[in-house]
């Protein structure tokens, strides 16, 4: 699915500053990672989708969401690909890949190889980063566009 992104746009860091919470702040400017088990999303059921926290551009849709028993919201795939850099971090026990969004320029976490079937691909995302917006409100919020994906699905 592809939508335009001229809209997505990052606000200066201090709009974020004043904006975000403290931990929101740290997650997507400073690449801190949040405590598993103890996060917004980890169990998140309904459908949806997920956006940028900072831009509000589109990543992640509750359809492509499994428990990963990891504690944090993990997703086979990305909503929308072009939304999603990937880059390589030294940072943790050995070489991995960090996820990004383009305009927002936020970190969201981590991508793994041991997913679910077909690609075996978890995109290990920090809540913190994330803002859900249920399917019921899509329209309302401005992501109409995503609704179809819901179209058999219930609000729980």
């Amino acid at each position: 699915m592809t939508q335009k992104t001229e809209n997505y746009t990052k606000p200066s860091r201090d709009k974020l500053k004043k904006r975000l919470t403290s931990l929101q702040f740290e997650v997507t400017l400073k690449k801190a990672t949040e405590q598993a088990f103890n996060n917004h999303y980890w169990n998140e059921k309904r459908p949806g989708i997920y956006v940028d926290i900072v831009s509000g551009e589109p990543l992640f849709c509750s359809v492509d969401k499994f428990d990963s028993d990891t504690g944090w919201p993990s997703f086979s795939s990305p909503l929308e690909a072009s939304n999603i850099i990937e880059k390589i971090d030294f940072r943790l026990f050995s070489p991995c890949t960090e996820i990004r969004s383009k305009n927002g320029n936020s970190h969201l976490g981590h991508l793994f190889k041991d997913g679910p079937t077909p690609d075996g691909l978890r995109y290990c995302v920090n809540s913190a980063a994330l803002r859900f917006i249920p399917s019921a409100k899509l329209a309302e919020e401005g992501y109409g566009a995503y609704l179809l994906l819901f179209e058999n699905a219930s609000e729980d």
